[in-house]
Parts: structure tokens; C-alpha cells; sequence
């Protein structure tokens, strides 16, 4: 997806005479090599909020700043970062309600208006390709991955449609937003004129960056302290199941498959998904957050770890503990007629005489349990 967006940049520079040039390596090598071939003066680039991007680009900023060459950061992937939107003490929220609220106090048409671009400024370079998928050490794969643009019929009913997986009814810019190929203020403004509810889920990714970026022991560890007393049971061989999408429970087996074979998965099966393996199961959270990690097309850390920790309870604002999703209760709540089940997982009807690899009733007993006396 990444290599594709940096094609298409570059067609565009080629019509103003301009090119990207592209370098594959150690960042701070690659700047290292940079600051002799060119003269450079100032480097630019917008900020990263996960602990290893910060230590990154901190590592950079010191080399350039050695060299007499100014390193300017701006903010660009969310609306408001860092403190902008804190308690008036000053300390970050970490509750969503309060955040939500203060984010939407804050906001004013200048924080989502649009920069107007001068092209006739970009540096005339000759015509060069961009490194290919093979010098990077990648090959192509058979992934679609669409034009990300903001559809009406989608955002207005977003609210009534969005939790049911087999209608396709989301708006697949998890990973356009993930990797700036389209802007969060153009989101937001859609937003505000379509569907709150659409404004709110942008707003849980800014929360969750910004508990990223205070608190980045969440990277490692429970939100939580006392969660990681938690014995969590970490099977490998129901693990491996879990991963496979052979647990028996075919909305949750679905949901698997359709991570497997596409590298996405409708929200609401992620949560159905994430909640069965810490619960049912009693598998630590960090072993699912890393599956999804390794697997997500639009994998970013802060939204993933915040969704993860929420679903085990151990994160900030989670579901309480006693929540354990019943996974045939959200099959008849939201895919009563099977189709998505049928789409991903067609031979589920043998799994739910034969294959069952823990009952509901006893999984939910053990999890409270366990959690139980783990907290208390």
C-alpha cells in the first residue's frame, strides 16, 4: 500500500517537474549519507506519537542539529496532539467521554480548514524511479486496495449500519488514515456536516494517541497495574486455534478467516474476536495484539494496543472485567442471517456440534473467576 501511495505521489511531482527520491535502511544512516551528497539546510517532516518514532526522529534531530541544520516537526496525522485537549490541571484524560467532550469545545473551523498547495515551489529534480518492492525486500501481493475517498451513503448512516459486518457499511479509510493518504481534517469537516457518530470513532483515534504518547509503558504493559496480576492460561495449542479461526464459534472463526485471507476485519468482529480470546480462552492480550499486529493492513499501535487493553479490561476507560461477549448473542445481534459467517467460514454449521473448543457458560464462569480474584 505504502509503495503504491509513493508512485502516485510521484506522478504527480513528474508533472511539476519534480521527483521523490526514496532510500531503504537505518534512518539515521540514511540522513548520515543525505547531509554529504546534498546541501542541506532544513529538514521538515510531521510527528510520529509512538515511543520508538519519538526515539527515531530525536536520534535525527541531534545528528542534524550537529550539522548546523535545522530539524522542523509539525503536526499533521491528528487534529489536536499532545496536551492540546487536557484537564484543566493540565494532566491528560483518560476517560474517553471528558476527552470527547473538551476535543469538541476546542474545535473551530480553523482546525480543519484546507492549505492551499504552490507547486511552482517544489524542487526541480530529473525524472527517477522509485525504489522497487524487490530492492526493498518485498513482492506484490494480490491485495485491493481502493481509491480512499468519503462517501455519502456510507457516513449517513454510519450510525444505524456500522456494527453489522455482512452489509459492507464502514468506510475502509483505516488505512488511508493510517498512512496520510488522505487528511484527518477532511475526515473531520465530513464529519461534521454527515454523521457524529462517524466524528466520534476519529476522535477515539486521537484519544488512543494520545495515551500512546503519555503513558508509552502501554506498549508493554496493562494501563492497569493491577491487571497484570491476571494468570492468564496462554495455551498455544488454542492459541494456534484461535489464530486459525478454529475455535468453534463461527462468527469468531469468520472474523479470523477473513483476517487471514485479507488483512482487515470488521470492528465489531474485532471486538467479538479480541473478547473471546482474553476471556474465553484467558490468552494474554499482548499475544492477540501481536497477531493483529502482524496481520493488519491498517495496523497502527495506538488504536490496536487502545482496543486490545479496553477489550481485556486492563486499559484505560475498558470494558468492565464482567463483560464477556457471548459469541452466538453477537451472531444473532448482528449476523442473524449468517451472511457473513456463510461468506467466511461456509462448513460452520459441523463446528457447532463438533468442534466447540470451550463452552460459553463455563468459559465465562472461569474469566470472572479468574479476573476476580487476580484484582482483588
Amino acid at each position: 500500500y505504502i509503495h503504491q501511495a509513493l508512485e502516485r505521489i510521484n506522478l504527480e511531482l513528474k508533472e511539476s517537474e519534480s521527483n521523490l527520491l526514496t532510500f531503504y535502511g537505518k534512518p539515521l544512516e540514511i540522513f548520515k549519507e543525505l547531509e554529504k551528497d546534498y546541501e542541506v539546510k532544513s529538514v521538515y517532516c510531521n510527528r510520529d506519537y509512538e515511543p520508538s518514532a519519538i526515539k527515531r526522529d530525536n536520534e535525527i534531530k541531534d545528528f542534524l542539529n550537529s550539522k548546523k541544520i535545522d530539524f522542523l516537526d509539525f503536526k499533521d496525522q491528528v487534529v489536536f496532539e499532545k496536551s492540546e485537549v487536557a484537564k484543566d490541571n493540565g494532566e491528560p484524560y483518560t476517560v474517553y467521554t471528558p476527552f470527547s467532550n473538551k476535543w469538541k469545545k476546542l474545535l473551530t473551523e480553523e482546525d480543519y480548514k484546507s492549505a492551499k498547495l504552490d507547486k511552482t515551489q517544489f524542487l526541480k529534480l530529473p525524472s527517477k524511479k522509485i525504489l522497487s518492492l524487490k530492492e526493498i525486500g518485498f513482492e506484490k501481493t494480490d491485495f485491493d486496495f481502493e481509491e480512499p475517498k468519503l462517501e455519502s451513503k456510507i457516513i449517513a448512516v454510519y450510525d444505524e449500519k456500522r456494527n453489522f459486518p455482512a452489509l459492507d457499511a464502514t468506510t475502509h479509510l483505516g488505512i488511508a488514515l493510517r498512512f496520510g493518504t488522505i487528511s484527518v481534517r477532511k475526515c473531520v469537516k465530513f464529519a461534521l456536516s454527515h454523521n457524529e457518530t462517524w466524528l466520534n470513532e476519529l476522535i477515539w483515534r486521537e484519544f488512543f494517541m494520545q495515551i500512546l504518547f503519555h503513558f508509552p509503558k502501554v506498549v508493554n504493559y496493562c494501563f492497569k497495574e493491577k491487571y497484570e496480576n491476571i494468570p492468564w492460561r496462554n495455551n498455544e495449542a488454542e492459541f494456534e486455534k484461535w489464530c486459525n479461526g478454529e475455535t468453534g464459534y463461527p462468527i469468531v472463526d469468520a472474523g479470523m478467516r477473513q483476517l487471514n485471507q485479507t488483512g482487515r476485519m470488521h470492528n465489531r468482529i474485532r471486538m467479538v474476536t479480541a473478547s473471546f480470546l482474553t476471556k474465553h480462552l484467558l490468552i494474554d492480550w499482548r499475544w492477540g495484539e501481536a497477531y493483529f499486529a502482524k496481520k493488519l493492513l491498517d495496523y497502527d499501535l495506538s488504536a490496536n494496543n487502545g482496543n486490545w487493553q479496553w477489550a481485556a479490561g486492563c486499559g484505560c476507560d475498558a470494558a468492565p472485567y464482567f463483560r464477556v461477549f457471548n459469541p452466538d448473542e453477537q451472531t444473532k445481534k448482528f449476523d442473524k442471517d449468517l451472511k457473513y459467517i456463510r461468506k467466511w467460514n461456509p462448513d460452520f454449521e459441523k463446528d457447532i456440534v463438533e468442534n466447540r473448543i470451550v463452552e460459553h457458560k463455563f468459559a465465562r464462569e472461569r474469566a470472572l473467576e479468574t479476573y476476580k480474584k487476580a484484582l482483588n
